[in-house]
């Protein structure tokens, strides 16, 4: 058992999806924890995990057909949960290759785009990323500025893209530009002329992974590189919700890796005598952080059974977002005070964790996003401008 379970939360998974959560889980302790510090601290992405995290069949996981395993959200849930319990990187990769890349081409894509891509990708044989922010439009997507024209039967996309994961390894990009008719989404090989993706660094956060700027020279693409079933920004952002999903079940998985290696110290450490586990304050820390991992995978099992039976909403996703990456990024700088000065060390998780959590906590819609998305639920007014 989960040394945070304080409600025997396994008892509530079918067999199935203990088995898909334990495989994961297995293959992050044996393939990523010993590791993840040095890839942290070099700033480097394992690309060779791409082909086990594929043999997992962890790629596309929730989509249906094209060689996608076909799980269910909960059991998507699981995995990224225990991907994130290794490091936000690496569940990062598997968000953006298959809620993002390969979401878009399975809902909005044609059949040959589909045949093309989502095979390949499926195996880990090509990468995938997701061009929607940009410098001056983050969480106002409709203020994206670069601009797809037509010339001919081909279309010519020009313009700035930020914060890009996996874009300098990627073979394919799903772009997103304005057009005069409608926002639209384009299937764009990073082979292509003009296209040009440049890795963010430094960085403080998910340094064991990758986010680009791109810039989009002049790109040309064919007529069928349009994704026919996406107009306006309803289609990206079927995309983000799927990936905003993930992060409701990863976030907790940050918070349970980092109170799994406080309690563990707190009861190893001894402090006047005395190992720290034996001290009120201490267990209030870990009594109050185990509360929360409780309540946050609860949330995120909840939801993931409405996803399953087709009746999630958008503002319930936002409900799960904003509640679990707060409280996953509270309870690694807690778990960090048991710690001590070794808490800043890489030795132990939990810095690591709030660190990568930064950035989990901005990305796929900000805090004040998802507040003014639940506002308007809550009181009918929008408030975003």
């Amino acid at each position: 058992m989960d040394p945070s379970d304080l409600v025997s939360f396994d008892s509530l998974l079918s067999a199935e999806e203990l088995d898909l959560r334990d495989r994961v889980r297995s293959f992050v302790r044996s393939a990523i924890r010993p590791n993840v510090a040095r890839w942290y601290e070099d700033a480097y992405f394992p690309l060779e995990l791409v082909p086990e995290l594929a043999r997992l069949g962890l790629l596309g996981m929730h989509l249906q057909g094209y060689g996608c395993a076909g799980r269910s959200a909960v059991e998507y849930g699981l995995a990224a949960a225990e991907l994130e319990a290794g490091d936000s990187g690496i569940r990062t990769f598997v968000s953006v290759q298959g809620s993002l890349a390969m979401t878009a081409i399975s809902r909005h894509g044609s059949e040959a785009q589909k045949q093309e891509w989502l095979p390949r990708m499926a195996v880990g044989e090509a990468i995938g990323c997701f061009g929607l922010t940009e410098p001056t439009a983050g969480s106002d997507p409709s203020s994206m500025r670069t601009f797809a024209r037509r010339d001919g039967t081909d279309w010519i996309i020009s313009g700035t893209k930020r914060w890009i994961g996996l874009a300098s390894v990627a073979d394919v990009a799903v772009i997103w530009a304005q057009t005069d008719d409608a926002v639209r989404g384009f299937v764009v090989p990073t082979s292509v002329h003009g296209f040009t993706a440049a890795p963010i660094e430094p960085k403080l956060s998910m340094r064991a992974s990758i986010q680009c700027d791109l810039g989009l020279d002049d790109v040309r693409v064919p007529e069928d590189a349009v994704l026919p079933g996406a107009v306006g920004l309803r289609g990206p952002f079927t995309c983000l919700n799927e990936a905003r999903y993930g992060i409701v079940w990863g976030a907790m998985g940050a918070a349970r890796d980092a109170f799994e290696d406080a309690l563990e110290y707190s009861r190893e450490r001894l402090q006047f005598g005395r190992p720290l586990a034996g001290y009120q304050l201490t267990q209030e820390k870990l009594v109050d952080m185990a509360l929360e991992i409780n309540k946050g995978f609860l949330l995120a099992l909840h939801l993931g059974r409405l996803k399953d039976a087709g009746g999630l909403e958008p503002h319930q996703i936002s409900v799960g977002k904003l509640n679990n990456c707060r409280e996953a990024i509270a309870i690694c700088r807690e778990a960090r005070t048991i710690l001590g000065g070794n808490g800043i060390t890489l030795d132990y998780s939990p810095l690591r964790h709030a660190n990568n959590l930064e950035s989990v906590r901005t990305y796929e819609g900000t805090d004040e996003v998802h507040t003014l998305i639940l506002g308007q639920r809550l009181t009918g007014e929008g408030a975003f401008r």
